[in-house]
């Protein structure tokens, strides 16, 4: 057999298809976040608006703050949007994040059947989840090293009750969404992103029980991944989101978006 190289224009078509492969790679990042960002369904209001700016398409990997932060700690992701501040700092600290931003905020939520078995209506989370634990009464965790789930057991700690939280506690090891859904068919109690909670459909009886108390302060951070650590991220594009999104127009977008009429979440880059 003849070998018979590639005629100029098969050449030329081939340098075409490589380098557009390589421009559309260059033109997206990936974005590690909650999936309270996402399931609230905020980043699918978000992140056209942000095409527009930039040209930038933006892949997003929901899940757990914890695990979210261990993508960025190993390099698989460009930009960290998470709700854990003190995780989000040690990151920062250990080097593998360059800058936390604050983006955002809203609060948890104790959410529970409307009958309210356990009388933990009101407004101290504390005292809310001593009862929770005392009454043995259903609790869905999310179990997942979330942001929700690290707030869900400074609380337990605060209550002294981190060790004894009630025969009817459990652990699901999964997203808002899905923790929501068991509560829901079972009748539990679970805190929650009041985000992901004005946007889910299926709430059966539940309702909300706990809301108010300064200790359910929900704060969202931005990182870029550290390029000095991972020379793969995309430093140049991961930085032109986080800049957006602390912009005054990206905090416009995230001001606006509402279920309901209800403001999901609260804006406040700089401050």
């Amino acid at each position: 057999m003849t070998f018979r190289p590639l005629a100029p224009v098969k050449y030329a078509l081939a340098a075409i298809i490589f380098v557009a492969s390589a421009s559309a790679q260059a033109q997206s990042i990936v974005v590690a976040s909650t999936t309270s960002t996402e399931q609230s369904g905020l980043f699918a209001y978000l992140l056209p608006e942000f095409k527009k700016a930039s040209g930038l398409d933006v892949k997003v990997v929901a899940l757990g703050t914890g695990q979210a932060l261990d993508m960025g700690r190993r390099g698989d992701a460009d930009v960290l949007f998470v709700h854990d501040q003190a995780a989000e700092e040690k990151i920062v600290a250990d080097g593998f994040a360059v800058k936390r931003f604050p983006v955002m905020y809203n609060d948890f939520v104790l959410i529970g059947p409307a009958a309210d078995p356990a009388k933990v209506k009101g407004r101290d989370i504390v005292q809310a989840l001593k009862k929770l634990a005392v009454s043995n009464a259903n609790f869905i965790s999310r179990g997942d090293k979330s942001g929700t789930n690290a707030a869900e057991l400074r609380f337990w700690k605060l209550a002294a009750m981190q060790d004894n939280k009630g025969s009817g506690y459990q652990a699901c090891g999964c997203g808002m969404g899905p923790a929501l859904n068991i509560a829901s068919s079972s009748g539990a109690y679970v805190l929650a992103d009041r985000g992901t909670w004005l946007s889910f459909k299926n709430r059966g009886d539940l309702t909300v029980l706990v809301e108010g108390d300064t200790k359910l302060f929900n704060q969202y951070g931005v990182m870029l991944v550290n390029p000095a650590r991972h020379p793969h991220v995309k430093a140049a594009d991961g930085q032109k989101f986080v800049d957006w999104v602390v912009s005054a127009p990206g905090q416009a977008v995230i001001a606006s978006y509402k279920i309901g009429g209800q403001q999901l979440f609260f804006p406040n880059a700089g401050k």
